[in-house]
């Protein structure tokens, strides 16, 4: 196989990937806005719920280590 070839090639396979990558978005079904929003929210209120867990169970351990130390 020539350079040349093996270059074509590799557009044409570029080509499609792409192609096929449009073609898979269309199919998408995307959120409405409503949707984007209480998807947002949940993720936000998820998050501060995590982070407090975790900040009250670092202060818990803080203090049992400081009890033993």
């Amino acid at each position: 196989m020539t350079f040349l070839a093996k270059v074509k090639q590799g557009f044409s396979t570029t080509f499609s990937f792409f192609a096929d990558s449009w073609a898979e978005l269309k199919k998408v079904r995307w959120p409405s806005r409503k949707e984007l929003t209480s998807y947002t929210l949940v993720v936000l209120v998820t998050v501060i719920a995590v982070t407090i867990y975790f900040w009250l169970l670092d202060i818990g351990i803080s203090a049992l280590v400081d009890l033993i130390v």
